[in-house]
């Protein structure tokens, strides 16, 4: 059985999506950033990780592309080197230009010392809606990153999409608006959520 380390409500939903997506058994184990129980799998103290027996690994977008590639029968990957290239590039997007900016207001309103903050609104603003646009343009007339079908790359960038809905960004793109709503009614993240929740409250 999977563990999936982390804190409900982080970028833990990734893998606990990814999970359910795939039906994959998994536990939560509990663990906040920093904390020795997060370092002992990750020795930067950050999250989440995944522990599949004697393997562990960081980095959300990492622990989705490798539950992809290990479960490739489910098509959540890509099946041509060059699908799993593109899928790679969406999910480099999505951390390195999309998450950027809603991670830098996240760390000057609540994370870092007070004296480190600084107003980072109205850039991080400007910086996600260019993004959004880029994010419209790559995205087009498909349903999903990779056309028509809904892989790993969905899991990443919907769950951008749910934090920047949550933080207030505005999302300039009708077309990218919709794709926000597709992916995050998807039952598998609803299911993801509640065991989460049941986590939290244990």
């Amino acid at each position: 059985m999977y563990q999936t380390v982390g804190s409900p409500g982080s970028r833990l939903t990734r893998v606990t999506w990814m999970l359910e997506e795939l039906g994959q058994p998994y536990e939560i184990v509990k663990a906040k950033m920093h904390t020795e129980t997060m370092q002992r799998y990750n020795p930067s103290g950050k999250m989440p990780a995944l522990a599949d027996g004697d393997v562990v690994v960081t980095d959300s977008a990492a622990i989705v592309f490798y539950l992809a590639d290990k479960h490739a029968d489910q098509h959540m990957g890509g099946t041509t080197p060059a699908e799993r290239a593109e899928i790679a590039s969406w999910l480099f997007f999505a951390q390195a230009e999309l998450e950027a900016p809603l991670w830098n207001k996240l760390k000057h309103r609540l994370r870092l010392p007070d004296d480190q903050r600084a107003e980072v609104g109205p850039w991080t603003t400007a910086e996600f809606a260019s993004e959004i646009g880029n994010f419209d343009k790559r995205l087009g007339e498909r349903d999903f990153a990779m056309g028509d079908r809904f892989t790993c790359a969905d899991v990443v960038l919907g769950h951008c999409g749910q934090w920047a809905r949550g933080a207030k960004f505005e999302i300039g793109s009708s077309r990218v608006n919709a794709y926000f709503d597709r992916v995050l009614a998807r039952p598998a993240l609803a299911r993801a959520q509640a065991r989460e929740k049941e986590a939290m409250a244990a």
